[in-house]
């Protein structure tokens, strides 16, 4: 370790925080040592790192699914995200641990964490019991959450403004001419029910009335949402632009209308929410609020190890852009 420090002209404190893949070495140094390290045939022995250290070098992934949230672990934003959450905590030398019952389920008894199975919890979702959520970080520190920033909490989380991007999205419809705007989505999970606040917000900063029958519930699964999607059609209300608080839920719309006879974006505009990898591939292909998948597991990877470190990590909100393309009708 002394010969790999004097040729990457660094300590042989940070070589090892390098080799051992802490967060607190900087990426371009992290690559400079671990190309010297690898020229030099040095190897590490982790499993003797790792019991000097208390450390199984594993993260547990858990996308805590309900009977009642009726979405599934092959949902497409879930699998975009845990691919990028495995190759960062690869890049870090951790393994992953995918899981899908909470530790606050009924029947379950002892977490990853308690039982020395993970070094810390990656949450891809809030979820409906938000109380639970709460006493669960509050007992075990070494969590970092997926979703939506609530004042009321004090758990890390990653995640888009919401609000803003609910905002950017309607307004943009506005702007194109749609004068009937409905909402799709479902309110009783935290981050849709803060995209709908952005929603209503483009509707009062621009001196307009939110019409409530223009409000539409939709859960994540693409069946129900479609499902959704077409009691919005039988309910007569009518409209000429609908901001889905998903994609599923808006290639979900685009399938119901295309069946009704309708043509997106010609009758109808669409704006999606998470500009999953399929969202350019549709037909027609997605407008959407980008949630910045990549920058975001980078970013939970980042901070909860850190977090394990002992060190101090703050909510981290992540900017919200606009991708524009078919679905909206834009020119």
């Amino acid at each position: 370790m002394f010969e790999i420090a004097q040729l990457a002209g660094v300590s042989e404190s940070t070589v090892s925080r390098a080799l051992s893949g802490s967060p607190l070495v900087n990426e371009n140094t992290r690559n400079r040592i671990l190309k010297i390290a690898r020229s030099a045939n040095y190897t590490v022995n982790i499993n003797a790192r790792n019991l000097r250290q208390k450390r199984t070098r594993t993260i547990e992934v858990l996308i805590p699914l309900a009977e009642y949230g009726r979405q599934h672990m092959s949902d497409p934003f879930y699998l975009d995200m845990l691919g990028v959450l495995a190759d960062a905590l690869s890049e870090r030398h951790y393994d992953m641990l995918l899981t899908k019952r909470a530790p606050w389920a009924k029947g379950v008894e002892t977490n990853s964490i308690q039982c020395g199975r993970a070094d810390g919890i990656i949450i891809m979702s809030q979820g409906q019991d938000l109380e639970a959520l709460r006493s669960f970080t509050d007992l075990y520190p070494q969590v970092v959450v997926w979703g939506g920033h609530l004042r009321e909490d004090d758990y890390i989380v990653v995640g888009t403004d919401n609000v803003a991007g609910g905002k950017l999205a309607t307004e943009h419809l506005m702007k194109i001419g749609r004068k009937r705007i409905a909402f799709l989505g479902d309110p009783a999970e935290p981050e849709i029910a803060l995209r709908q606040e952005g929603y209503r917000k483009a509707f009062s900063d621009n001196g307009i009335a939110v019409d409530e029958s223009l409000i539409f519930s939709a859960p994540f699964d693409a069946r129900e949402a479609r499902a959704s999607a077409e009691k919005m059609l039988q309910s007569g209300v009518k409209f000429d632009a609908i901001f889905c608080a998903s994609d599923v839920i808006a290639m979900s719309a685009i399938t119901t209308l295309r069946n009704a006879g309708l043509e997106v974006p010609r009758d109808v505009s669409i704006v999606g929410y998470d500009d999953i990898l399929i969202a350019s591939s549709f037909g027609p292909s997605l407008t959407t609020v980008s949630q910045r998948i990549q920058d975001g597991g980078k970013t939970m990877v980042d901070l909860l190890l850190q977090r394990i470190e002992g060190k101090s990590v703050d909510t981290t909100l992540l900017p919200v852009e606009l991708i524009v393309r078919e679905s909206c009708g834009a020119q």
